[in-house]
């Protein structure tokens, strides 16, 4: 099971400090969440910041552009060090495009399923990508409550998940309850935020090991 800390969730004084942790913590990656005030109406990780956690973590790092336009800034993340980009494909004029810069920077592929989105309309980059993150709530806010009817969306997704050999993520309101049902149902992996490890009380380690325990690990 992969459990990612969204890092927008973290300290901002000293992400670095705050990677270090988590890393030691027992976390099986970092999300590094990027925004541009446009897409969502939030801002959250720049250039900077993604530069320091790749270079300070031996961690994969998993981006989250909720970016328009997010082919052009493919290359700019890339050279920053992330190992995985997840792009929403309603962002960009061109999603097979961005895809295909993805891939030939080297790095692995994903696509984001936003709340309102069918998975059916999704269909035609699946053999396309290594991942799929599906969003618990409207991107670009942490804290917010989890939409039941994602939970329809996820079945569907688990159904075809080996015929397209996808990994899938869950991020938003990954409470315990949530993450203990769901992996239990083949879904590989959660973005930790405020609704499991931030703002929690206990070491980061402690919460991470309490959530494995849960999850059967």
């Amino acid at each position: 099971m992969i459990y990612s800390p969204s890092l927008m969730c973290a300290s901002f004084d000293n992400l670095k400090a705050e990677a270090l942790s988590l890393e030691a913590a027992g976390a099986t990656r970092l999300h590094l969440d990027v925004m541009d005030g446009q897409y969502v109406p939030n801002f959250a990780l720049g250039l900077g910041d993604v530069k320091s956690v790749c270079r300070n973590t031996s961690l994969v790092t998993e981006l989250h552009l909720m970016i328009y336009h997010p082919g052009q800034y493919i290359k700019m993340f890339a050279d920053a060090g992330v190992d995985i980009i997840y792009f929403h494909p309603d962002a960009d004029d061109d999603p097979q495009a961005v895809i295909r810069r993805i891939r030939e920077r080297g790095l692995q592929p994903g696509i984001v399923i936003n709340p309102e989105a069918t998975i059916e309309s999704l269909q035609p980059y699946y053999e396309l990508v290594d991942h799929v993150l599906v969003m618990g709530v409207k991107p670009g806010h942490a804290g917010h409550l989890y939409l039941p009817h994602v939970d329809q969306k996820l079945e569907e997704l688990i159904a075809i998940k080996n015929r397209y050999h996808l990994e899938i993520m869950i991020d938003g309101a990954c409470s315990l309850e949530r993450m203990v049902k769901w992996s239990k149902r083949h879904v590989d992996g959660f973005v930790l935020g405020t609704s499991s490890l931030f703002g929690h009380r206990g070491s980061y380690k402690d919460i991470i090991d309490h959530i494995k325990r849960a999850c059967g690990e």
